[in-house]
């Protein structure tokens, strides 16, 4: 991960000093400990904290600064060894991403006479734009944030990935500027209200224009199962094979479901060496530990296994709410056992790609679309979970991992599969089978990638499987910090998102200490459809669920 920030003054006034924005870049320091840099715009700023992945030499660094037909060097001033002022150019870009394929587009650039500095994927975009203006964020196989400032019109692009797989907020200061920042730490206190960038967006001209919407179908395609297994089966191996693209070391996190052994599995016959697999679980009560084990055995792995406690789990609450910006329950529980993960892979490894398995239960099911009324509410439930995963799973993801200065990859976001298996007929993805995202499980079946017994295991949420004591010993904090009376009382303080628990309370007042009357950024909390037969619970933990089965053991 890297991080961006923009500040998109006025030329004849700024609102935001030097010393402020670098202040505010610095906020994001973890997401690129390597080097930053700031230039100066016409009428605002633009900088960039690095984590090297691609084109790992100092002609990689950005913003990088593009004139006609190639990207040219500038000079950083002796006094601010992170500070330039470019004189002659036409585009600067800041872009935190990874651009998937890029080597065609470049080689296509090549041949027009473009010319380039570094091995960097992101440094074809300006090019790209000179090409194809704004069409070019259609054509991007990609996850990524970015913004790109046109000189000669003294304007500012902003775009980012359909998923919203890379991070990118913004606000709109009092003389009416615009800031956009990877994470709402970078501009809490700058702006009164700091607004997510909607994925699959660019902003111009004071526009936001969707180019890409991958929770909405058309039309569903009509391919038999036999067709739906292969395609399924081969985009998500593709999607896996771009991903190990690195000129850093990858490493995998492995829970011992299903998503996460299949990326591994899949993995392990695309790489020339044992795959790194990290697994996490409670002193007491891990679940997960058990079945990535057996997995890590399976396809061969160098793995390692992470245990923490209570207090590990406690301790970690102020730091992971901090770093996810977020009050949502489930989101919360599920981050403090991937928080601390990553954290042991940042100390006691070299990887700094982490692939994951993220995004496939929206799109194939979870345990409470087992309950779905039809295949049109099941195919409406998987658009609104696609369209809203920015906030959730993927802010997850993100945060966990860029806060302890590593690149999350997502194989199951990638836009071909998104795209063809949002397609599949909703009622072929419903539970008709006795278990749940039967497609997936089914269109692995003959490979062998991963134990048999993995492959048809029952679905347990991460929170849950990295131990039930981890969800157990927050309640218990919560309900001992909070008597009722207290309860109804400071709830009561919240208009939106209204905590409903002692333990949504907790997170709230944790949240609204580091982000102050922001909590619009996250819609409202993740829970199950509550207007099914089912589903109408008060916790997000599908244990509530009467389904939950075997999922637990």
């Amino acid at each position: 991960m890297c991080s961006i920030l923009g500040y998109c003054g006025k030329t004849d006034y700024q609102k935001m000093s030097f010393d402020e924005f670098k202040e505010a870049l610095s906020k994001t320091k973890t997401r690129g400990p390597d080097v930053s840099r700031i230039i100066k715009t016409e009428s605002g700023y633009l900088g960039f904290n690095r984590l090297s992945i691609m084109g790992l030499t100092t002609n990689g660094m950005q913003p990088f600064v593009f004139k006609n037909d190639r990207t040219v060097t500038y000079d950083i001033t002796s006094e601010s060894p992170c500070y330039g002022e470019p004189d002659d150019y036409d585009y600067a870009l800041i872009c935190n991403g990874e651009i998937y394929g890029f080597r065609k587009f470049r080689n296509e650039l090549e041949a027009k006479g473009y010319r380039f500095i570094s091995d960097s994927d992101c440094e074809i975009i300006p090019a790209l734009y000179r090409e194809y203006g704004t069409d070019m964020f259609a054509m991007l196989d990609a996850e990524y944030a970015m913004l790109l400032y046109d000189k000669k019109n003294d304007s500012y692009i902003a775009a980012r990935d359909p998923i919203g797989i890379r991070p990118l907020y913004y606000g709109v200061l009092s003389d009416g500027s615009f800031i956009f920042a990877s994470e709402p730490k970078n501009i809490v206190g700058v702006v009164d209200n700091i607004k997510p960038f909607p994925p699959g967006h660019y902003y111009k001209d004071g526009k936001l224009v969707c180019y890409k919407d991958l929770s909405k179908v058309d039309s569903f395609h009509d391919d038999d199962l036999d067709t739906i297994y292969k395609n399924i089966h081969d985009l998500l191996i593709k999607g896996v094979d771009k991903r190990l693209d690195s000129d850093s070391p990858v490493g995998f996190l492995l829970s011992g479901g299903l998503d996460s052994s299949l990326v591994c599995g899949i993995a392990t016959t695309l790489m020339d060496k044992p795959l790194e697999t990290w697994a996490i679980g409670m002193d007491v009560d891990a679940i997960d530990l058990k079945y990535a084990r057996e997995v890590a055995d399976y396809i061969g792995s160098n793995h390692h296994e992470i245990i923490i406690t209570k207090q590990d789990v406690l301790d970690a609450l102020d730091p992971v709410i901090h770093a996810l910006g977020t009050y949502d329950i489930t989101t919360i529980r599920a981050s403090i056992g991937m928080y601390l993960l990553c954290k042991a892979i940042h100390e006691q490894s070299d990887n700094r790609v982490i692939l994951t398995g993220e995004i496939s239960d929206e799109i194939f099911g979870y345990k409470y679309t087992d309950f779905a009324p039809s295949p049109e509410e099941f195919q409406k439930e998987s658009e609104k979970r696609i369209h809203e995963i920015h906030m959730y799973d993927v802010l997850r993801a993100d945060r966990c991992i860029s806060v302890n200065s590593l690149e999350a990859r997502v194989p199951f976001g990638d836009h071909d599969f998104v795209s063809y298996c949002m397609s599949i007929d909703p009622d072929k993805k419903m539970n008709h089978y006795g278990k749940g995202k039967y497609l997936l499980r089914k269109a692995f079946e003959e490979d062998k990638l991963i134990p048999d017994s993995i492959l048809w295991r029952e679905k347990a949420a991460f929170s849950d499987a990295v131990g039930h004591s981890l969800k157990d010993d927050i309640v218990e904090l919560a309900e001992s910090t909070y008597t009722d009376d207290a309860f109804k009382i400071k709830s009561a303080k919240y208009t939106h998102a209204t905590p409903f628990t002692k333990e949504s309370l907790l997170y709230r007042e944790i949240f609204e200490k580091h982000y102050p009357g922001q909590s619009d950024m996250i819609v409202d909390f993740w829970m199950p459809n509550k207007n099914w037969e089912g589903c109408d619970v008060n916790d997000p933990s599908a244990r509530v669920l009467s389904n939950y089965g075997a999922s637990g053991e």
